[in-house]
């Protein structure tokens, strides 16, 4: 059965962020895609210099009218990203409850692209427009740990702080929460870096329990752009092919960035060609040969 994602993130001429990165790699994995794109800049904003234009509320009406005037507008899947843009965020929100409506099955990905590191990469006013009506529409959110304190307004210093901030978020709206990155310390080692997700389940008796899960895996030693958006973008796939079982799903999420990054690395160092990085990357390492973090000795997935 076709399962169709609206994607509302980024576009960038060069690199691989936002749709770019998101897209191809649900593709793959057997999803329609339907992109339409918040920004259309010349590159990423960490460059020295951007170029660009940024769609505003208005355009994207426009865009989902026309879509809907087609009668176009079914949709299993929204996903959302990087914006700059307020109204632009409050539309969002806007098609989303419509599209709700009219299927109440829908679940929607958000991404609540803030900031990371201490500081804010988009305009202060949209904080209140996540906290206040996109968080409380989003079934799914993948906030880093800055951005889980921004919206909660709760520091996370230790693992109970994390799970209390994955409860608030719960009770803000979202069934599934993933803290992507933590600067919490890890159990395995200074090499490792620790994620967390908490996910309510509804129970046949009615009753709800909660998943919370703890994750470390590698870091390493290099900077990339888009690992953010290919990251809600396959926690979206594994968890349309396992709903209630967060466990998993994190297991092949993390196990499908680990690979994408480590052949990326190889690519950069002149070990693999383009091609075994921009269709092999994804085809063999996403779509057909997902490893188990439990698969790598030194990678460790705990849950409680």
């Amino acid at each position: 059965m076709e399962c169709r994602v609206l994607s509302i993130q980024s576009h960038v001429v060069r690199g691989y962020v936002g749709n770019k990165s998101a897209s191809f790699p649900l593709q793959v994995l057997g999803f329609e895609v339907d992109s339409i794109n918040s920004v259309q800049f010349s590159n990423h904003t960490g460059y020295s210099h951007w170029k660009g234009q940024v769609l505003t509320a208005d355009e994207l009406h426009v865009l989902y009218e026309g879509i809907k005037l087609n009668n176009v507008n079914h949709y299993d899947y929204v996903l959302t990203g990087y914006t700059r843009d307020t109204s632009f965020l409050e539309m969002v929100v806007d098609i989303v409850q419509e599209l709700k409506r009219a299927n109440p099955n829908l679940v929607y990905v958000c991404d609540p692209v803030l900031g990371d590191h201490g500081s804010m990469y988009v305009p202060q006013n949209l904080h209140p427009v996540y906290k206040n009506k996109v968080v409380p529409v989003a079934d799914i959110i993948t906030p880093n740990q800055f951005e889980a304190e921004l919206l909660t307004g709760k520091n996370i210093s230790t693992e109970k702080d994390a799970v209390e901030v994955m409860d608030l978020l719960h009770k803000m709206g979202p069934d599934t929460v993933v803290i992507t990155s933590s600067d919490l310390p890890p159990r395995l080692g200074d090499r490792f870096l620790v994620s967390f997700g908490s996910q309510r389940i509804l129970m046949p008796d009615g009753t709800r329990t909660t998943q919370r899960i703890r994750i470390e895996v590698p870091k390493v030693d290099a900077v990339f752009v888009g690992t953010g958006d290919l990251f809600a973008a396959m926690l979206l796939a594994w968890t349309h092919h396992y709903p209630t079982d967060l466990k998993t799903a994190c297991e092949k999420t993390f196990s499908v960035m680990h690979h994408v990054i480590q052949r990326t690395i190889s690519y950069a160092h002149g070990k693999t060609t383009a091609k075994s990085c921009l269709f092999d990357m994804y085809m063999h390492g996403v779509g057909l040969n997902i490893f188990s973090i439990r698969r790598y000795q030194q990678q460790k997935l705990i849950y409680y």
